[in-house]
């Protein structure tokens, strides 16, 4: 994926900031995403304390909410450690993972917090001179921000930005006048690419995380109707169902779909990991991973006695066809699990095999594991 072309300008050199080769950190991703969410043709000088700003909140929703890595294998960086800090040390989950963005940004601007400082004055080290390295004729990869470094840095030509006197995060950069309308006018494709290329550098930290491309932006409203459509013709079919965790029969109560592996890791509406439960149970369980021992031989069942009603009743049989089409969209897992009528050992044994190692990677992510205790 490529930038727009601009005759006057070293597009080129953009064009390579993202060289997989070369980047090992997140952060010319996030300072990018920052700038171009605030230049606009009236706004062209920004200091790192904004910046920054917009960078914690990009990386927000990644880190709080789906437990992505963002530093290099088996480390974290400074924007991760710094969002872990805000999200389960100083707030104690008070700030929720899809916390509206202006909401947090106006949080992040008055916040004193003196650990949060040196985790901004960490990330100012390098992170803004970074980016620009394709554009300088000299080679200064271990220049850090200083007086003396902004010198030698504006005396490059043709730079998408230049430096205020150093001021720690008070520090001022200025987009150059020939990048302002470069950058105004291909906003949204620049975002694109860079958040495609982002999605590519997490891919590579988080190998066992699936949907990393749905976890960049904040998750929008998930439509789950027609699973809760086949569920409630299947529970009209079997009045004696009962929910996984608290065990109510499930034709006396309002049902709610629960994803087994939370959606925060999944990423998707699949109908294996799909269940009924009630409104109550469902939110208390939140983004948590529902206990394998207690629980699974519990979905197995309910799972098991589901699929064999396609078999004895048209009803259930018509309204999983229609759930099928938008929540069955692995062909392999459609024929191991839904093709034929399975014995119960054998379908439970092929639910495993596609349950468990999306569980256990979850785990690895640190989702934590949970236990229903009837409100206790």
């Amino acid at each position: 994926m490529r930038i727009p072309y601009d005759d006057n300008l070293k597009v080129e050199y953009l064009n390579s900031v993202f060289n997989r080769d070369r980047i090992s950190t997140c952060y010319k991703y996030f300072w990018l995403l920052a700038i171009l969410s605030k230049i606009t043709p009236q706004k062209t000088t920004f200091t790192y304390d904004e910046l920054i700003t917009e960078m914690v909140a990009d990386a927000w929703y990644m880190v709080s909410e789906y437990h992505l890595r963002l530093g290099p294998n088996k480390t974290t960086d400074n924007l991760e450690e710094a969002v872990k800090y805000l999200y389960t040390e100083l707030n104690k989950g008070s700030k929720s993972s899809t916390e509206k963005r202006e909401k947090l940004i106006e949080y992040l601007t008055e916040l004193k917090d003196p650990k949060y400082l040196e985790y901004k004055k960490k990330l100012i080290n390098n992170v803004p001179y970074c980016l620009q390295s394709p554009f300088y004729r000299f080679t200064g990869k271990s220049i850090k921000l200083s007086s003396a470094a902004i010198g030698k840095i504006n005396e490059q030509s043709q730079l998408i930005y230049y430096f205020s006197a150093f001021k720690n995060l008070q520090t001022q950069i200025t987009i150059s006048d020939e990048w302002v309308g470069y950058l105004c006018k291909n906003r949204y494709i620049l975002q694109d690419w860079t958040r495609y290329n982002l999605i590519g550098y997490l891919q590579d930290r988080n190998p066992s995380v699936p949907g990393i491309a749905d976890k960049i932006l904040p998750p929008e409203k998930r439509n789950l109707e027609r699973a809760k459509a086949y569920w409630h013709t299947v529970i009209m079919a079997d009045k004696s169902l009962e929910d996984i965790y608290g065990h109510n029969t499930l034709s006396e109560i309002k049902i709610s779909i629960d994803h087994f592996v939370p959606w925060q890791y999944v990423a998707h509406d699949e109908l294996w990991n799909l269940h009924p439960t009630t409104k109550n149970i469902n939110s208390s369980k939140s983004n948590s991973l529902p206990d394998w021992d207690t629980y699974f031989g519990a979905l197995c069942d309910i799972e098991y006695k589901a699929n064999e009603l396609r078999y004895t009743n048209n009803k259930v049989a018509d309204a999983f066809n229609k759930c099928a089409e938008y929540h069955v969209n692995n062909s392999e897992i459609r024929r191991a699990l839904y093709s034929d009528r399975l014995a119960r050992a054998e379908f439970y044994s092929r639910l495993d095999k596609v349950l468990r190692p999306v569980y256990e990677s979850a785990v690895n992510c640190g989702f934590r594991e949970w236990v229903y205790t009837n409100g206790k």
